[in-house]
C-alpha cells in the first residue's frame, strides 16, 4: 500500500505562487506515474498535472499550462507542484494521486491523498 500525504496548501493573493509537497511512504513510487488532481466547491475532481516516473514527461491540463510545474524527487519519494501566477480560479482542494502504471495516459490513478486546500483571493 501505498500513503500520500500532501503539505503546502494554504491562502495566497491572486498573482501570487505556492508549492505543494506530496510524501509518499509505504513503499516506494520511483517507478510510478504520479499526478495532482483538484475539485472546486460544487465542481468535479479534474486533472491537473501529471508525470512520468523519470521526470522526463510532463503533462498539464490547459487550463495552468505555463503556470504550474510538477517535479519529483524520487530519493524523496516526493512530489512537487509549483503553482505560479495563481487566480481565484485555481481555488480547490489539491489532491496527489499515484499510478502504478510507469507513463500517465489518463487512466484511473490507484492511490489518493486525502487533499490540501488552496484558496486565491482576489
Amino acid at each position: 500500500q501505498v500513503q500520500l500525504v500532501e503539505s503546502g496548501g494554504g491562502l495566497v493573493q491572486a498573482g501570487g505562487s505556492l508549492r505543494l509537497s506530496c510524501a509518499a511512504s509505504g513503499r516506494t513510487v520511483s517507478s510510478y506515474a504520479m499526478g495532482w488532481f483538484r475539485q472546486a466547491p460544487g465542481k468535479e475532481r479534474e486533472f491537473v498535472a501529471a508525470i512520468s516516473w523519470s521526470g522526463g514527461f510532463t503533462y498539464y491540463a490547459a487550463s495552468v499550462k505555463g503556470r504550474f510545474t510538477i517535479s519529483r524527487d524520487n530519493a524523496k519519494n516526493t512530489v512537487y507542484l509549483q503553482m505560479n501566477s495563481l487566480k481565484p480560479g485555481d481555488t480547490a482542494v489539491y489532491y496527489c494521486a499515484a499510478s502504478i502504471n510507469s507513463v500517465y495516459i489518463g487512466q484511473g490513478m490507484d492511490y489518493w491523498g486525502k487533499g490540501t486546500l488552496v484558496t486565491v483571493s482576489s
